[in-house]
């Protein structure tokens, strides 16, 4: 683990020094110094506690050293690009990840989802729009709701906890794939397109498209081991159905 004094990570306080009112723990992972400036004084002034770093073998240490509530991961970083980093962090966590990118193309977009983003916010943008994407991301997966259960043949989900359970085993699901699995079980044997579930899962405001739809689509199936639930229906949409 790099030593303390480390120039290239944000310090922690001292022990005992207060952090103040705080929305919990931003991990930014970005290699730009004006860009991680700007991002990391708006967020603080925001009430967040952000711990910067500007490699991704840093970001994968300081994510197990710390309560991260979300992590803003840029692409292009040094060594170890942005979308190694995603599939290492997904691998280990479940934490909300935002990825930012000075290259606002589709590949790039689909590549990133693929590797388990929740988001995906092209440079140049806006410190606000950046913080209200992060808290669009936190409603829906800190949300406080019942305990409710929602089934699909061996597929149980818990919206309180925000379990998915697919034989009684446990399956990791990022924040979009629980909400968009979640809408489908809702709606069971309805066929909705992909703009009602662009709309429900990711509101109207989302740029990225109804192939955002299609791609998580493909890793809800691939992650339940079970892709006859969800149907697709040629020039309509998906709908989940029964056993």
């Amino acid at each position: 683990m790099p030593p303390a004094t480390s120039p290239s990570r944000d310090q922690d306080p001292a022990p005992g020094e207060a952090w103040g009112r705080t929305g919990g723990v931003v991990l930014l992972v970005e290699d730009e110094h004006s860009i991680g400036n700007l991002v990391r004084s708006y967020l603080q002034k925001d009430g967040y506690r952000v711990v910067w770093v500007r490699s991704g073998e840093e970001a994968l240490i300081e994510l197990a050293r710390h309560a991260v509530r979300i992590v803003l991961l840029d692409i292009g970083l040094p060594g170890m690009d942005g979308f190694e980093v995603c599939r290492k962090m997904r691998a280990r966590s479940s934490v909300p990840i935002v990825m930012l990118t000075a290259r606002d193309e589709e590949p790039d977009r689909v590549a990133g989802l693929e590797v388990g983003a929740d988001d995906y916010v092209p440079k140049p943008f806006s410190p606000r729009e950046l913080v209200a994407r992060m808290k669009a991301i936190l409603r829906r997966s800190e949300q406080n709701v019942p305990d409710e259960a929602l089934t699909l043949g061996t597929v149980a989900l818990k919206r309180g906890a925000r379990e998915v359970t697919v034989d009684g085993r446990q399956v990791d699901l990022t924040v979009k794939e629980f909400d968009l699995l979640a809408c489908l079980l809702e709606h069971q044997e309805i066929v909705l397109s992909r703009e009602q579930l662009l709309d429900q899962v990711w509101g109207m405001t989302y740029a990225g498209g109804t192939r955002t739809v299609d791609v998580h689509v493909a890793q809800l199936r691939r992650k339940l081991g079970r892709p006859d639930l969800i149907r697709t229906m040629r020039g309509s949409g998906y709908k989940a159905v029964r056993e």
